[in-house]
Protein backbone atom coordinates (compact mmCIF):
# COMPACT_ATOMS: atom_id res chain seq x y z
CA UNK A 1 0.00 0.00 0.00
CA UNK A 2 2.86 2.35 0.81
CA UNK A 3 4.38 1.60 -2.57
CA UNK A 4 1.11 2.44 -4.33
CA UNK A 5 0.78 5.72 -2.42
CA UNK A 6 4.33 6.73 -3.38
CA UNK A 7 3.64 5.85 -7.02
CA UNK A 8 0.46 7.95 -7.07
CA UNK A 9 2.28 10.90 -5.49
CA UNK A 10 5.07 10.60 -8.06
CA UNK A 11 2.53 10.62 -10.89
CA UNK A 12 0.86 13.74 -9.49
CA UNK A 13 4.20 15.53 -9.30
CA UNK A 14 5.03 14.52 -12.88
CA UNK A 15 1.63 15.78 -14.03
CA UNK A 16 2.11 19.13 -12.28
CA UNK A 17 5.56 19.57 -13.80
CA UNK A 18 4.22 18.76 -17.27
CA UNK A 19 1.37 21.22 -16.87
CA UNK A 20 3.73 23.98 -15.70
CA UNK A 21 5.95 23.45 -18.74
CA UNK A 22 3.06 23.53 -21.22
CA UNK A 23 1.39 26.61 -19.74
CA UNK A 24 2.24 30.09 -21.02
CA UNK A 25 4.94 31.63 -18.81
CA UNK A 26 3.90 34.68 -16.77
CA UNK A 27 4.64 38.06 -18.27
CA UNK A 28 6.89 40.61 -16.60
CA UNK A 29 4.06 43.11 -16.08
CA UNK A 30 0.51 42.29 -15.12
CA UNK A 31 -0.72 45.84 -14.41
CA UNK A 32 -2.14 46.83 -17.78
CA UNK A 33 -0.79 49.75 -19.79
CA UNK A 34 0.13 51.74 -16.68
CA UNK A 35 1.16 50.54 -13.23
CA UNK A 36 -0.95 53.12 -11.43
CA UNK A 37 -0.12 51.80 -7.97
CA UNK A 38 3.62 51.88 -8.63
CA UNK A 39 3.44 55.32 -10.21
CA UNK A 40 1.42 56.71 -7.29
CA UNK A 41 3.85 55.17 -4.82
CA UNK A 42 6.86 56.75 -6.51
CA UNK A 43 5.07 60.12 -6.67
CA UNK A 44 4.18 59.94 -2.97
CA UNK A 45 7.77 59.01 -2.16
CA UNK A 46 9.05 62.09 -4.00
CA UNK A 47 6.52 64.35 -2.26
CA UNK A 48 7.14 62.93 1.21
CA UNK A 49 10.86 63.36 0.63
CA UNK A 50 10.67 67.16 0.46
CA UNK A 51 7.81 67.46 2.96
CA UNK A 52 9.89 65.77 5.67
CA UNK A 53 12.40 68.62 5.50
CA UNK A 54 9.93 71.42 4.70
CA UNK A 55 11.91 74.13 6.55
CA UNK A 56 14.67 73.60 3.98
CA UNK A 57 12.64 72.76 0.89
CA UNK A 58 9.57 74.98 1.31
CA UNK A 59 10.08 77.59 4.00
CA UNK A 60 13.61 78.64 2.99
CA UNK A 61 12.79 79.61 -0.63
CA UNK A 62 9.71 81.54 0.52
CA UNK A 63 11.79 83.56 2.98
CA UNK A 64 14.46 84.05 0.33
CA UNK A 65 11.95 85.53 -2.13
CA UNK A 66 10.51 87.79 0.57
CA UNK A 67 14.04 89.04 1.31
CA UNK A 68 14.58 89.73 -2.39
CA UNK A 69 11.45 91.86 -2.44
CA UNK A 70 12.40 93.63 0.80
CA UNK A 71 15.85 94.51 -0.52
CA UNK A 72 14.48 95.98 -3.75
CA UNK A 73 11.72 97.89 -2.02
CA UNK A 74 13.74 99.30 0.88
CA UNK A 75 17.28 99.60 -0.46
CA UNK A 76 16.21 101.09 -3.82
CA UNK A 77 13.13 102.98 -2.66
CA UNK A 78 14.59 106.29 -3.81
CA UNK A 79 16.47 104.93 -6.85
CA UNK A 80 14.92 103.90 -10.19
CA UNK A 81 11.46 103.66 -8.66
CA UNK A 82 12.41 100.69 -6.54
CA UNK A 83 9.66 101.34 -4.04
CA UNK A 84 6.91 102.29 -6.48
CA UNK A 85 3.75 100.16 -6.61
CA UNK A 86 4.29 99.58 -10.34
CA UNK A 87 7.74 98.09 -9.76
CA UNK A 88 6.48 95.90 -6.90
CA UNK A 89 3.70 94.53 -9.10
CA UNK A 90 6.23 93.91 -11.87
CA UNK A 91 8.71 92.14 -9.59
CA UNK A 92 6.31 89.92 -7.64
CA UNK A 93 5.37 87.49 -10.46
CA UNK A 94 9.04 87.13 -11.36
CA UNK A 95 9.89 86.07 -7.81
CA UNK A 96 7.05 83.56 -7.81
CA UNK A 97 8.33 82.05 -11.06
CA UNK A 98 11.86 82.05 -9.65
CA UNK A 99 10.60 79.82 -6.86
CA UNK A 100 9.16 77.38 -9.39
CA UNK A 101 12.35 77.22 -11.46
CA UNK A 102 14.80 76.72 -8.62
CA UNK A 103 12.77 74.27 -6.56
CA UNK A 104 11.55 72.03 -9.37
CA UNK A 105 15.11 71.58 -10.60
CA UNK A 106 16.52 71.10 -7.10
CA UNK A 107 13.98 68.43 -6.15
CA UNK A 108 14.47 66.03 -9.06
CA UNK A 109 18.24 66.49 -9.29
CA UNK A 110 18.89 66.01 -5.56
CA UNK A 111 16.50 63.05 -5.36
CA UNK A 112 18.18 61.25 -8.25
CA UNK A 113 21.67 62.09 -7.03
CA UNK A 114 20.99 61.01 -3.46
CA UNK A 115 19.50 57.71 -4.63
CA UNK A 116 22.60 57.03 -6.73
CA UNK A 117 25.03 57.95 -3.97
CA UNK A 118 23.46 55.81 -1.22
CA UNK A 119 22.60 52.93 -3.56
CA UNK A 120 18.84 53.11 -3.04
CA UNK A 121 18.20 53.75 -6.75
CA UNK A 122 18.00 49.96 -7.13
CA UNK A 123 14.83 50.08 -5.01
CA UNK A 124 13.22 52.16 -7.76
CA UNK A 125 14.65 50.22 -10.71
CA UNK A 126 13.73 46.74 -9.43
CA UNK A 127 9.91 47.16 -9.10
CA UNK A 128 7.80 46.65 -12.25
CA UNK A 129 7.91 50.30 -13.30
CA UNK A 130 8.49 51.23 -16.92
CA UNK A 131 10.82 54.04 -17.89
CA UNK A 132 7.93 56.41 -18.64
CA UNK A 133 6.39 55.68 -15.23
CA UNK A 134 9.74 56.46 -13.61
CA UNK A 135 9.88 59.71 -15.56
CA UNK A 136 6.35 60.73 -14.58
CA UNK A 137 6.99 59.91 -10.91
CA UNK A 138 10.16 61.99 -10.62
CA UNK A 139 8.84 64.85 -12.75
CA UNK A 140 5.51 64.91 -10.93
CA UNK A 141 7.15 65.11 -7.50
CA UNK A 142 9.46 67.94 -8.59
CA UNK A 143 6.59 69.84 -10.20
CA UNK A 144 4.58 69.55 -7.00
CA UNK A 145 7.36 71.10 -4.94
CA UNK A 146 7.78 73.96 -7.42
CA UNK A 147 4.06 74.71 -7.53
CA UNK A 148 3.66 74.51 -3.74
CA UNK A 149 6.53 76.98 -3.27
CA UNK A 150 4.99 79.27 -5.90
CA UNK A 151 1.57 79.28 -4.26
CA UNK A 152 3.03 79.91 -0.81
CA UNK A 153 5.28 82.68 -2.17
CA UNK A 154 2.36 84.33 -3.96
CA UNK A 155 0.31 84.29 -0.75
CA UNK A 156 3.19 85.75 1.28
CA UNK A 157 3.86 88.51 -1.28
CA UNK A 158 0.15 89.32 -1.44
CA UNK A 159 0.01 89.70 2.35
CA UNK A 160 3.15 91.80 2.83
CA UNK A 161 3.59 93.71 -0.44
CA UNK A 162 1.02 93.61 -3.23
CA UNK A 163 -2.01 91.45 -4.07
CA UNK A 164 -1.35 89.03 -6.90
CA UNK A 165 -4.58 88.68 -8.85
CA UNK A 166 -4.35 86.92 -12.24
CA UNK A 167 -5.76 88.71 -15.28
CA UNK A 168 -5.26 85.75 -17.62
CA UNK A 169 -5.64 82.46 -15.78
CA UNK A 170 -4.64 80.39 -18.81
CA UNK A 171 -1.24 82.08 -18.96
CA UNK A 172 -0.62 81.67 -15.22
CA UNK A 173 -1.52 77.97 -15.31
CA UNK A 174 0.24 77.17 -18.58
CA UNK A 175 3.54 78.89 -17.85
CA UNK A 176 3.72 77.77 -14.22
CA UNK A 177 3.14 74.11 -15.09
CA UNK A 178 5.42 74.33 -18.13
CA UNK A 179 8.19 75.89 -16.07
CA UNK A 180 7.85 73.28 -13.33
CA UNK A 181 7.90 70.45 -15.88
CA UNK A 182 10.87 71.83 -17.84
CA UNK A 183 13.07 72.38 -14.80
CA UNK A 184 11.99 69.05 -13.28
CA UNK A 185 13.20 67.29 -16.41
CA UNK A 186 16.42 69.27 -16.51
CA UNK A 187 16.98 68.38 -12.86
CA UNK A 188 16.33 64.70 -13.59
CA UNK A 189 18.83 64.69 -16.44
CA UNK A 190 21.47 66.52 -14.41
CA UNK A 191 20.94 64.14 -11.49
CA UNK A 192 21.46 61.15 -13.76
CA UNK A 193 24.49 62.70 -15.44
CA UNK A 194 26.28 63.86 -12.30
CA UNK A 195 28.47 61.34 -10.49
CA UNK A 196 29.09 63.56 -7.47
CA UNK A 197 27.46 66.56 -5.86
CA UNK A 198 30.16 68.90 -7.17
CA UNK A 199 29.06 68.20 -10.73
CA UNK A 200 25.45 68.76 -9.75
CA UNK A 201 26.37 72.13 -8.24
CA UNK A 202 27.99 73.14 -11.55
CA UNK A 203 24.69 72.69 -13.38
CA UNK A 204 22.72 74.60 -10.75
CA UNK A 205 25.17 77.44 -10.14
CA UNK A 206 26.54 78.02 -13.65
CA UNK A 207 23.56 77.17 -15.87
CA UNK A 208 20.18 77.30 -14.13
CA UNK A 209 20.88 80.18 -11.73
CA UNK A 210 22.43 82.59 -14.29
CA UNK A 211 19.70 81.88 -16.83
CA UNK A 212 17.08 82.53 -14.14
CA UNK A 213 18.55 85.83 -13.01
CA UNK A 214 19.28 87.05 -16.55
CA UNK A 215 15.79 86.37 -17.84
CA UNK A 216 14.07 89.63 -16.94
CA UNK A 217 13.10 88.63 -13.43
CA UNK A 218 14.16 91.97 -11.93
CA UNK A 219 13.98 94.34 -14.92
CA UNK A 220 12.38 95.13 -18.27
CA UNK A 221 14.63 93.94 -21.07
CA UNK A 222 13.93 97.11 -23.06
CA UNK A 223 16.29 99.02 -20.74
CA UNK A 224 19.17 96.82 -21.97
CA UNK A 225 21.38 97.58 -24.98
CA UNK A 226 20.14 96.04 -28.22
CA UNK A 227 22.71 93.22 -28.14
CA UNK A 228 21.69 92.12 -24.64
CA UNK A 229 18.02 92.32 -25.58
CA UNK A 230 18.68 89.79 -28.33
CA UNK A 231 20.57 87.60 -25.88
CA UNK A 232 17.63 87.77 -23.46
CA UNK A 233 15.21 86.75 -26.22
CA UNK A 234 17.38 83.68 -26.83
CA UNK A 235 16.98 82.63 -23.18
CA UNK A 236 14.08 80.13 -22.84
CA UNK A 237 13.56 81.09 -19.21
CA UNK A 238 12.77 84.64 -20.32
CA UNK A 239 9.60 83.40 -22.04
CA UNK A 240 8.54 81.49 -18.93
CA UNK A 241 8.87 84.53 -16.68
CA UNK A 242 7.51 86.95 -19.27
CA UNK A 243 4.47 84.77 -19.99
CA UNK A 244 3.81 84.19 -16.31
CA UNK A 245 4.02 87.93 -15.64
CA UNK A 246 1.64 88.53 -18.54
CA UNK A 247 -0.87 86.34 -16.73
CA UNK A 248 -0.91 88.79 -13.81
CA UNK A 249 -0.26 92.16 -15.42
CA UNK A 250 -1.68 91.73 -18.91
CA UNK A 251 1.52 93.08 -20.47
CA UNK A 252 4.76 91.48 -21.61
CA UNK A 253 8.20 92.37 -22.95
CA UNK A 254 8.13 89.62 -25.59
CA UNK A 255 5.62 87.78 -27.73
CA UNK A 256 3.51 85.57 -25.47
CA UNK A 257 2.41 83.16 -28.19
CA UNK A 258 6.03 82.69 -29.26
CA UNK A 259 6.73 81.69 -25.69
CA UNK A 260 3.79 79.25 -25.65
CA UNK A 261 5.01 77.44 -28.76
CA UNK A 262 8.71 77.54 -27.85
CA UNK A 263 8.20 76.18 -24.35
CA UNK A 264 5.92 73.42 -25.64
CA UNK A 265 8.60 72.31 -28.12
CA UNK A 266 11.33 72.43 -25.48
CA UNK A 267 9.26 70.37 -23.04
CA UNK A 268 8.53 67.72 -25.66
CA UNK A 269 12.24 67.45 -26.50
CA UNK A 270 13.19 67.24 -22.81
CA UNK A 271 10.57 64.57 -22.10
CA UNK A 272 11.74 62.41 -25.01
CA UNK A 273 15.32 62.81 -23.83
CA UNK A 274 14.41 61.82 -20.26
CA UNK A 275 12.60 58.73 -21.54
CA UNK A 276 15.55 57.67 -23.67
CA UNK A 277 18.04 58.10 -20.83
CA UNK A 278 15.88 56.19 -18.35
CA UNK A 279 15.23 53.42 -20.87
CA UNK A 280 18.96 53.00 -21.54
CA UNK A 281 19.78 52.91 -17.81
CA UNK A 282 22.77 55.18 -18.42
CA UNK A 283 24.63 55.83 -15.14
CA UNK A 284 21.80 54.17 -13.22
CA UNK A 285 22.46 50.47 -13.77
CA UNK A 286 25.76 48.95 -12.71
Amino acid sequence: MAWLAKTAMLRRLMTQMTDSLTKTPPTARQFGAVNWMGLATLYKKECRRFLKVFPQTLLAPIISNLLFMTVFVLAFAEQRGGGSPEFIKFLAPGLVMLGILNNAAANSSSSMMTSKMNGSVIDVLMPPLSYYELALGYIGGAMTRGIVVAIATAIALSIFFTPLIPMHWWAVIYFSLSAAAALAMIGTLSGIWAEKFDQLAVVNQFIILPLSYLSGTFYHIDILPELFQKISLANPLFYLIDGFRYGFLGESDGNVMTGVILIAIINIILFVLVLKVLKSGWRLKA
